[in-house]
């Protein structure tokens, strides 16, 4: 698990901040893959968390399935459904 990540209510983190036009596609890709499976999202402010944006600057957004970066930048919509199918570990 990332060290820095605020305890997960949900499988799926996605880390944000605020005017960030990625922020936003990535945001409507994930609800749009978790909504299908009806697997629970949370978004994780980075304005809220400054040392882990500041540790994720150049990639926000960027996507964890449980607690493990995924993606960043773009959320892309077939590997988040593989890796939301997979057994979990």
């Amino acid at each position: 698990m990332t060290a820095d990540l605020p305890a997960a209510t949900a499988r799926v983190q996605l880390l944000v901040k605020p005017g960030c036009h990625l922020c936003a596609e990535a945001e409507a890709t994930v609800v749009q893959v978790c909504d299908a499976r009806g697997e629970a999202w949370e978004a994780v402010d980075g304005a809220a968390h400054p040392a882990l944006l500041e540790r994720f600057a150049d990639e926000v957004p960027v996507l964890f399935v449980d607690g493990v970066q995924r993606d960043f930048w773009r959320v892309d919509p077939a590997r988040l459904g593989r890796l939301l199918d997979a057994p979990r570990a």
